[in-house]
């Protein structure tokens, strides 16, 4: 094809058409096919890949989750914990859709250890003082401009207006993103975070530093989604999650998991539109709360995820292709001061159970 000639006067009608069948075929390509920027990390037990931020070409360019440290993949000892949990892509939808195959929207079309930030009103930095067409502030993610609609939603995909500046440096077990955003309005600051996969050991630490610039104090939780992608194998009784606390779920269970001491247990593999959802309780706020034990029986794989701080919520949510813990944790900032706070995750295997 003479591709000079796309821009001829005659031909105008049918590179539309062409450009048409294009974007609806990329829009239905499943994530894991295409390229984005990314780089791979070892520690010679672990092997990952994590995707880099980036406005115009990044994996995930939503305005839900942090774009830093989102992870394309992570194996240990053959085992895969992390992986995209959806086989398609529609910008379109406000969140995931469950039919023949998970369909993600923008804002859910994430992967790995993804993060969120949220104010103590569920909204976001600025966002209640902020006028329709003004920016108000995402952590993690840049200045978004809020519509008309009053109503704040982490499943609206809003116009971003600035992304901030983005530092990345890397070495061949580590990667630090810098991201400094002027929010204005009084809010401002300098958000690192380093994924590093610890010498020789099948660990993985996030590490955190939220750095008040502004003049405003910083009120926020954060939680992460552990989109966990084990083995590729649907959640159901193979898996048993631990607590260090007896977990009491706050939701009715709906036949699909029983609290069993310190362990939920899922009592049926999910499938087609299965969601179970339940907020938990029974910690007592202390960081040895926050300890979070996966294991899936029948292949081996087994993960353990801790953290340095209080947990402030805690809630589980999955689908049939992930499972996701999900713990929040609280901070308060005063201008000119810092925050930091750490993740660990410690990979490892058990022998499979017979008959599984």
């Amino acid at each position: 094809m003479d591709w000079l000639r796309l821009y001829d006067s005659d031909n105008m009608v049918r590179t539309s058409r062409i450009l048409s069948i294009i974007m609806v075929a990329i829009s239905v390509i499943p994530m894991k096919a295409q390229s984005y920027p990314q780089t791979d990390l070892s520690n010679g037990l672990l092997r990952a890949k994590v995707y880099l931020p980036d406005i115009k070409r990044g994996y995930y360019r939503g305005t839900r989750f942090d774009w830093s440290g989102v992870i394309a993949s992570l194996d240990y000892k053959g085992h895969s914990y992390f992986g995209p949990f959806f086989q398609k892509f529609n910008p379109d939808l406000p969140d995931i859709e469950l039919g023949e195959e998970v369909v993600a929207g923008a804002n859910g079309a994430a992967s790995g250890p993804v993060e969120e930030f949220m104010s103590p009103d569920g909204t976001s930095l600025g966002y209640l003082d902020a006028k329709g067409g003004d920016g108000f502030c995402k952590i993690g993610v840049g200045i978004l401009q809020k519509p008309q609609e009053p109503n704040y939603s982490s499943f609206q995909n809003y116009k971003i207006l600035s992304s901030g500046t983005w530092t990345v440096r890397s070495g061949g077990d580590w990667i630090e993103f810098v991201q400094e955003v002027d929010c204005g309005s009084g809010y401002s600051y300098v958000y690192r975070k380093t994924v590093r996969l610890a010498r020789n050991k099948p660990e993985m630490i996030l590490e955190h530093r939220l750095t008040n610039t502004g003049r405003k104090v910083i009120e926020t939780s954060v939680y992460d989604h552990n989109f966990l992608v084990m083995d590729q194998q649907a959640p159901g009784p193979d898996f048993a999650v631990t607590f260090p606390f007896v977990p009491k779920a706050t939701a009715n269970l709906d036949g699909f998991a029983e609290i069993r001491g310190h362990r939920l247990v899922l009592l049926k593999t999910l499938k087609n539109d299965d969601v179970f959802y339940s907020p938990l309780e029974g910690f007592n706020g202390g960081a040895k709360d926050y300890k979070i034990t996966v294991e899936n029986h029948k292949t081996g794989a087994g993960v353990q995820i801790s953290g340095d701080q209080p947990l402030a919520k805690m809630v589980f949510w999955s689908i049939r292709t992930v499972l996701a813990p999900e713990a929040f944790i609280s901070m308060r900032i005063e201008p000119g001061r810092s925050h930091k706070w750490k993740y660990r995750y410690r990979f490892y295997t058990v022998a499979p159970e017979s008959g599984r």
